[in-house]
């Protein structure tokens, strides 16, 4: 395989074609079924479903069978297999769905309103992960273009992931005959240190979220009247959230809550802190004054891909300032998302927030945590050595710079899926969200000249798999 010409492949097809169609995809609100109860009836969902079939039917590898699945009251799912040598098969995995739109885009800038600024496309979804179908076919095609073999690949693009991809164990029943049973898997869903080498990431940390809700009154009364004597329910909410995390330094309280760091992580965190630095915290748009947690940049490391961390994400109860009378409020809400340790089970850390919240509550309030979000992470097999032999090839090939392990903060159910499913296959999971990329905030962007050279490396990757199939 000549790399050059795989750059160039490549690069022509983003230039002319992926950016292009990138841009028209940012256009629609395809927000993910969490976020859009009615998107079926809206059809934004369906339009970019379309929009992707279009393009792939356009840009066929030889022998392409393209499938829009459809289970009964499920979002949809774009299943493409591609013909190659041998029994051994691939997957790639992207979403389409998209996050809501947030607030606080600046000027000129929207999460439906695409716009490129030197290398950066902005807007919602390109990154996070439009870009994973067009960059699975380019990849492909670029070995076409060489003759270059590889193993049957099957690309699964959902529309779901953003709400927890509770459809997907659907499909992936529904069409498990037909996806066979993969020794590799490459999901393009995660994120990057920074955009001058490949990263590979080999951890995932789970989620368990739920609404926290504190009663003491049936109606709001008067604060002046009732100050002293009757319970603020944004104290008692205060406590009981301390009841999980220490507020003075974030760190979670509940020993069950962490699990234990394993060394070989430990030693990639040390290297991929070396690497990073201080940009670990300064890519974050800090205020004036404020900073990281600790400037340790391995403990960063750490804090951010094993360790819990608790954010109130939302509230209710809590009137606009400027509509804020002198009331004491009947009731307080919030709305928690606790990020998990990969290997720690979701389902057992959404009871555990449960019972120590409601546990013995002040003033006898009203103390209900409602779990609505549990989703698990997920922990790498050990690396193959062909395949590390591969990633460090290729990033060295097209970025220049060896790649580097590093586990991510965020969560994909689908792996977890997939690694109970087949227990036996390598992952590659990398991605383009990077330094100041924000995916799921305003000024969400993706950083182009990455796209390209990602897509390079995913050639090359699945082109190592197949010689080391061929050769035993």
């Amino acid at each position: 395989m000549n790399p050059d010409r795989v750059r160039r492949h490549v690069e022509a097809l983003w230039d002319d074609s992926i950016v292009p169609e990138l841009v028209e995809y940012i256009r629609i609100p395809n927000k993910s079924p969490h976020f859009d109860p009615d998107w079926e009836e809206h059809g934004y969902m369906e339009a970019a479903v379309d929009q992707m079939v279009r393009w792939c039917e356009a840009n066929a590898p030889r022998g392409m069978e393209l499938e829009v699945v459809r289970l009964p009251g499920r979002t949809p799912l774009i299943f493409i297999e591609v013909p190659g040598e041998g029994d051994d098969c691939l997957l790639l995995y992207g979403h389409l769905d998209k996050q809501p739109e947030m607030t606080g885009w600046r000027d000129g800038l929207g999460p439906w309103t695409p716009k490129i600024e030197g290398d950066r496309l902005y807007g919602r979804g390109g990154a996070d992960d439009g870009y994973a179908i067009y960059g699975s076919l380019a990849a492909l095609g670029a070995l076409a273009e060489q003759g270059v073999p590889h193993a049957r690949c099957v690309v699964i693009i959902e529309a779901c992931e953003e709400s927890g991809s509770y459809d997907l164990p659907h499909y992936i029943e529904a069409l498990r005959a037909r996806i066979g049973t993969p020794s590799l898997v490459v999901c393009l869903d995660s994120g990057c240190g920074d955009y001058d080498r490949l990263w590979c990431t080999t951890s995932l940390r789970g989620l368990a979220g739920g609404t926290l809700s504190v009663e003491v009154l049936a109606e709001g009364v008067h604060s002046g009247d009732a100050g002293g004597i009757v319970p603020s329910t944004f104290r008692i909410l205060r406590g009981l959230l301390s009841r999980i995390e220490d507020e003075r330094d974030g760190r979670i309280l509940v020993d069950s809550l962490h699990a234990q760091i394993p060394p070989e992580r430990r030693a990639q965190a040390e290297e991929a802190a070396a690497v990073l630095g201080e940009r670990l915290h300064t890519r974050f748009p800090f205020v004036d004054g404020a900073g990281p947690a600790t400037a340790d940049p391995v403990e960063l490391v750490l804090s951010r891909t094993w360790r819990p961390a608790l954010e109130v994400t939302g509230a209710g109860g809590l009137p606009e300032i400027g509509n804020a009378g002198n009331v004491a409020r009947p009731r307080t809400d919030a709305k928690l998302s606790l990020r998990l340790p990969p290997t720690c089970e979701p389902e057992a850390a959404a009871a555990t927030m449960r019972g120590v919240l409601e546990r013995d509550p002040p003033h006898g309030a009203r103390v209900r945590f409602s779990a609505d979000h549990a989703a698990p992470g997920w922990e790498a097999p050990a690396v193959a050595p062909w395949l590390d032999r591969a990633v460090r090839r290729a990033s060295a090939t097209y970025f220049g710079p060896e790649a580097v392990y590093m586990g991510e903060g965020g969560t994909i159910p689908f792996m977890g899926m997939l690694g109970e499913e087949f227990p036996r296959a390598q992952f590659l999971i990398t991605g383009v969200l990077g330094p100041e990329s924000n995916a799921h905030g305003p000024n969400e962007f993706l950083h182009i000249p990455t796209g390209k050279r990602l897509t390079c490396c995913v050639a090359e990757v699945i082109a190592a798999h197949h010689a080391r199939n061929h050769a035993g």
